[in-house]
């Protein structure tokens, strides 16, 4: 297992010198843009919570569990922090900050925050999501960041960096996934389109037993959908009415699907001249979120 963990940071995988902790504060600072926009490991002993947290109770059994996942792969997601004189205060990542400490580990991966960043971290964040040898995962660990940290709406976004909004949502949609599985894109063992159809199923167990099933038989993308389909409708074969539908009406079901981040069916009468959309939602939450994009 730990063969498949994946170093952050390339190319920055040093703890912060002393020169630069003390130096560098502010984003006008010279060596400023060694830290915008970069995974750079930080000493755990370096780093404050963030007094502010308006998280107080971490549950035990989940941070035990967390931090044997991080012994075995290693911290996934960066956890993002503010510098503060030679000190870090935790922006975001408490959980993952505690379950590190917990695993024993000596420094994270993080993304570091400096003074009047802003404008900085955005250009970085922009030119990076365009370089070509990025995974899916770093894409969409990028878009989240744009997201939360510059507070780009969706609609921002998908303008900035020329990508569809459903593009997007289904690229974040990745993060949901366990590590072992995001770790098997980031490898290329099995392809962001497997990841997609994995997520879709939403009990963890079955998701386990598809991903399993992926990489045992080396299932196609196409294979691995019918397989999803089959594990979220299992006393129902896959029906041929969905691959009659036609490819516009598929595109617009995909579209809403990513949009609206629900499973949506278009089902339409013989002569493709009426139908009806289905949208499932499993409680009121959900269907308050529905309307909320017809407001």
């Amino acid at each position: 297992m730990k063969d498949k963990k994946r170093a952050m940071g390339r190319g920055l995988g040093a703890i912060l010198s002393a020169e630069s902790k003390a130096s560098v504060n502010s984003a006008t600072d010279e060596g400023a843009d060694k830290f915008v926009g970069n995974i750079m490991e930080v000493s755990l002993d370096d780093i404050d919570p963030n007094t502010t947290q308006p998280r107080t109770y971490f549950d035990e059994k989940a941070l035990n569990d967390l931090a044997q996942s991080i012994k075995s792969l290693g911290v996934i997601q960066p956890i993002t922090l503010r510098k503060e004189g030679n000190r870090f205060e935790i922006i975001s990542g408490e959980r993952r900050f505690r379950a590190s400490k917990i695993a024993g580990l000596k420094s994270v991966p993080a993304y570091i925050r400096l003074v009047n960043d802003q404008e900085l971290l955005e250009m970085a964040l922009v030119e990076n999501i365009q370089r070509e040898d990025l995974d899916a995962i770093e894409i969409a660990l990028t878009y989240q960041r744009l997201l939360e940290e510059i507070g780009m709406t969706q609609e921002n976004l998908s303008q900035r960096v020329g990508k569809e909004r459903s593009t997007i949502t289904n690229s974040i949609r990745l993060l949901r996934l366990n590590p072992d599985v995001q770790n098997a894109i980031r490898s290329g063992q099995i392809s962001a389109g497997h990841g997609r159809a994995i997520i879709s199923v939403e009990e963890s167990e079955k998701q386990n037993e598809l991903f399993s099933k992926i990489v045992k038989h080396s299932l196609s993308v196409r294979q691995a959908e019918q397989e999803a389909t089959l594990l979220k409708n299992p006393k129902t074969e896959v029906t041929k009415t969905k691959t009659q539908l036609p490819n516009h009406f598929k595109k617009a079901e995909k579209n809403l699907a990513d949009i609206l981040d629900l499973k949506v069916e278009i089902k339409t009468a013989a002569n493709g001249k009426k139908g009806k959309i289905v949208l499932d939602f499993k409680n009121e939450e959900e269907l308050e979120k529905i309307l909320s994009h017809f407001n």
